[in-house]
């Protein structure tokens, strides 16, 4: 019987993770980034208040559980009378925790990046945020793709708390399957497997994507 409700509950978990885990994780993933980078230029800048904010920002978001942050976003802030369905609070709590995090990866690959290229757009013409943009950002994009992509890896592990906002992700379905089965063990050791196999399919991506730009960042 458990080998059966394996198979049967297979094609379930995998759905949810095709139409909520992988969709919830890419979809937060691009717009952290997008906030990470704005809030590293905070952080990097030489305006004291932007630096501060920025600081701060990453400080709260490091400094507190995600759970608690899923949790303000969708039990909370209707208490202000703002009311967030499940899967908007999901991504913008996952979209703000990778911002805080990936901002501080971002921060330190630009300032890996030695002084000279900045000078070096300054020595041809180009204003502070052109030598960022054409010269400074592609290289420590390339320093940033490792640290970058375990950031994404934990993404998706982690958006099995969306589940407790009743988010319909791959784990989801699985507490749903077990709730009707009652065989629990099961189907988390499968939902389990599922995570393993995405990562360890992400973790490959990641080498090789690695091996790929290693030629390009200087030793």
């Amino acid at each position: 019987m458990g080998f059966d409700l394996f198979w049967s509950s297979l094609g379930p978990l995998l759905l949810g993770a095709i139409q909520g885990t992988i969709p919830l994780a890419l979809s937060s993933f691009i717009l952290g980034l997008i906030l990470a980078l704005l809030v590293a230029m905070l952080r990097i800048s030489r305006n004291k208040v932007a630096n501060g904010v920025g600081q701060f920002y990453v400080s709260v978001i490091r400094g507190t559980p995600l759970l608690v942050q899923l949790f303000v976003i969708f039990y909370g802030l209707p208490a202000i009378g703002v009311k967030l369905d499940p899967w908007p609070s999901a991504i913008i709590a996952f979209s703000l925790n990778v911002g805080g995090y990936a901002a501080e990866v971002i921060r330190a690959a630009i300032l890996s990046v030695p002084a000279g290229q900045w000078e070096a757009g300054h020595m041809i013409g180009m204003s502070r945020s052109q030598t960022l943009l054409c010269i400074i950002l592609p290289q420590a994009a390339r320093v940033s793709v490792p640290p970058l992509s375990n950031t994404f890896i934990s993404l998706v592990k982690d958006t099995s708390l969306a589940s407790l906002i009743l988010v319909t992700e791959m784990f989801r379905v699985a507490q749903q399957v077990a709730a009707f089965s009652q065989e629990f063990m099961l189907l988390y050791l499968e939902a389990a497997l599922i995570y393993w196999v995405i990562c360890l399919a992400l973790s490959t991506a990641q080498s090789q994507l690695e091996k790929r730009l290693d030629r390009y960042v200087a030793h």
